[in-house]
């Protein structure tokens, strides 16, 4: 396993639970923590005990609150788009990560933090949790993502809002607005989030592998070039045995033994 700073790794049941570990900085991404996250991300993809991830922040304050504002006071323009595009490979790993990612948003999810949740599959919050691109404030932008998935997500009109304000909205309008698939205590967030992924590491890995790649991929693409992939990947399923254990367990009436083959 890497040797993490900035991160904790438990894995149970299958399940990696990543927590950005920076209480005391709300958890900010600075450097070292996206370093980490990169590292997390190909182990994650090398392990095969790994079937899905949940992430969250270390405390009950934050997610993460945003990146780290010290370090990026002292960017110039060339360090800032290496800064930049350093968040956006990691985060795009994770977005295209064939294993499921749920965010476990435990507290303040601004800016760099908003922009991690975004590309996470799932985003479960806590009933404190708190979202936002603040980025404007600072006079500058988004620059881990932000500006293409929150549309996406919950539409242009609402993310310009949110993009163009600056402002924070809690739990409930980021249910709303679809910003998160569902709002529970804090007590029950990991619990929630442990029993969505059980449900989901239920079906074959193989399919939920392909499903994530075809919908995300798909968004980018043309409806005809979007319905090519669809096609390409049912038809590569279908090679799998996996899908001929799946069809016979549903025939025989019993539970489907998957083997990620």
């Amino acid at each position: 396993m890497p040797d993490f700073q900035n991160l904790q790794l438990d894995l149970r049941d299958g399940i990696a639970t990543l927590s950005v570990n920076r209480p005391d900085k709300l958890n900010a991404l600075n450097a070292q923590t996206i370093r980490d996250l990169a590292a997390a991300v190909r182990h994650v993809a090398e392990t095969p005990e790994i079937q899905g991830v949940i992430l969250t922040g270390v405390g009950e304050k934050a997610f993460v609150a945003g990146a780290d504002i010290a370090e990026l006071s002292t960017m110039g323009p060339v360090d800032g788009v290496e800064v930049s595009r350093l968040g956006q490979r990691v985060f795009r790993e994770i977005e295209l990560s064939r294993k499921p990612v749920i965010a476990a948003v435990n507290g303040f999810a601004l800016g760099g933090g908003c922009e991690l949740a975004l590309a996470c599959h799932l985003r479960i919050a806590s009933e404190n949790a708190k979202f936002g691109l603040p980025e404007v404030k600072l006079g500058i932008i988004p620059g881990y993502g932000g500006t293409l998935r929150l549309p996406r997500i919950v539409g242009k009109g609402r993310a310009l809002e949110l993009i163009l304000t600056g402002e924070m909205i809690d739990a409930t309008e980021a249910h709303r607005i679809g910003l998160v698939n569902r709002v529970v205590p804090q007590a029950e967030l990991l619990d929630e989030a442990r029993k969505l992924m059980s449900t989901i590491l239920r079906n074959g890995p193989v399919a939920l592998g392909l499903a994530i790649e075809c919908t995300t991929r798909g968004l980018e693409m043309s409806i005809d070039d979007g319905l090519a992939l669809e096609s390409n990947l049912f038809g590569l399923l279908s090679a799998t045995e996996d899908m001929h254990e799946g069809m016979t367990a549903f025939l025989e009436k019993r539970k489907a033994e998957f083997k990620n083959k």
